[in-house]
């Protein structure tokens, strides 16, 4: 039996879920199936990669693997993963989710009291310098009328399978920041649900820069009038990495906002990028403005960018919802106009995939983070020559 409940489906035998929203959702592992290309949700991933995150049993992360550092008035709190505040994101909609769910018997609360307006970055960083399969869950609370940033940062070595939730109270606003810049070796699957309240704000980026297999899936439920959600993405994948993003955002209440923006490069022979980004509009969610896009710059021979827009509206009555999805080479045009401005080629390659990728990097407003992302892309842009 499921706990903390689930969505019950009846799709008759041998037919497929098709699309995001019928998925169940449950924290027992008994309700998935094994992880299997034949499932859509795991038909692009390098199964073999996953490394012992699809067993019913590994470890759990420890809070020593955990550096947490908190701007004055917000607190951290491990708690038991059996609270009932736990799961009031969502629940997992797959088997290695509701695997990372069952075998992290604590959570990692972080709470953002009401009224707090904090300008100062929240830290928590994630080190498990281990190659042996462990769990993590996080729950962020953000009150009403609070304003914060909150960066959750991954490194070293680990296999993590993650749960992250976000509750945004009425009228709050969060810039919420993921890293995965793993070390070789390394396999993360992260699971991230939101919830919004009433005119709250949430910006939530995703950067994904190491790791040999990184598959983060947020998924934003937007019931609540005058929520908005904005969703970036920002990644830069070489010939070691497999990045697998699946952005979802489930339009319910009336008159809100998203906007999705993900934008990679790839580099290397064997370099393999996914996005798959989901928006539905249910017939509720009537004044709905809704845009997201994907980009993908491959710079050498060799690379590969999966990239599928899905958008199901329910109601004609909505301000406007659009897709876009394009994954190319370097623009001999813009090229040629950077060369005959006195760059050569090498320099204009390089401009071009830091203004690609920059316009991404600085919707994320902390200094240091920007910093250390741009000066990530020039290491990478190095070593292929670019």
């Amino acid at each position: 039996m499921a706990q903390h409940g689930i969505k019950e489906h009846s799709h008759g035998a041998g037919v497929p879920i098709q699309t995001r929203n019928e998925r169940p959702r449950s924290t027992s592992i008994e309700d998935f199936a094994e992880v299997s290309k034949l499932q859509e949700i795991w038909r692009y991933l390098p199964i073999d990669k996953l490394k012992g995150l699809t067993q019913s049993v590994i470890g759990e992360l420890t809070e020593d693997s955990v550096e947490i550092k908190l701007a004055e008035g917000v607190t951290a709190n491990w708690v038991e993963t059996t609270k009932a505040k736990v799961g009031s994101a969502g629940l997992p909609e797959d088997r290695i989710a509701a695997i990372a769910w069952t075998n992290a018997s604590k959570t990692l609360v972080i709470d953002v009291p009401k009224e707090l307006e904090q300008s100062q970055p929240s830290f928590v960083v994630i080190k498990p310098n281990s190659d042996a399969a462990t769990a993590a869950h996080i729950l962020i609370n953000v009150g009403t009328h609070a304003k914060t940033t909150i960066v959750l940062d991954h490194t070293g070595l680990g296999v993590l399978g993650e749960n992250v939730e976000i509750v945004l109270g009425d009228e709050s606003t969060l810039n919420f920041v993921t890293i995965q810049d793993w070390d070789k070796g390394s396999t993360h699957v992260s699971t991230q649900f939101a919830k919004l309240g009433r005119n709250s704000n949430l910006r939530h980026t995703v950067v994904s820069l190491g790791g040999d297999l990184v598959r983060v899936t947020p998924a934003v439920e937007l019931s609540s009038p005058g929520a908005e959600i904005n969703m970036y993405g920002v990644y830069l994948a070489d010939s070691s990495n497999y990045f697998e993003h699946r952005p979802y955002v489930d339009h319910i209440a009336e008159n809100c906002k998203s906007n999705v923006a993900y934008k990679g490069a790839l580099q290397g022979v064997g370099a393999h990028t996914v996005w798959v980004g989901d928006v539905l509009i249910r017939e509720t969610a009537v004044g709905t403005d809704s845009y997201e896009l994907n980009r993908n710059l491959l710079l050498t021979a060799g690379a590969r960018a999966d990239s599928v827009p899905n958008l199901e509206i329910e109601t004609g009555k909505i301000e406007g919802a659009g897709h876009a999805s394009a994954s190319g080479r370097f623009d001999d045009e813009q090229l040629f106009y950077l060369q005959a401005r006195g760059l050569n080629e090498t320099e204009a390659k390089k401009l071009v995939v830091r203004g690609f990728l920059s316009e991404i990097i600085q919707k994320i407003e902390i200094d240091e983070i920007e910093q250390r992302l741009i000066g990530a892309i020039e290491l990478e842009l190095e070593k292929v020559g670019v």
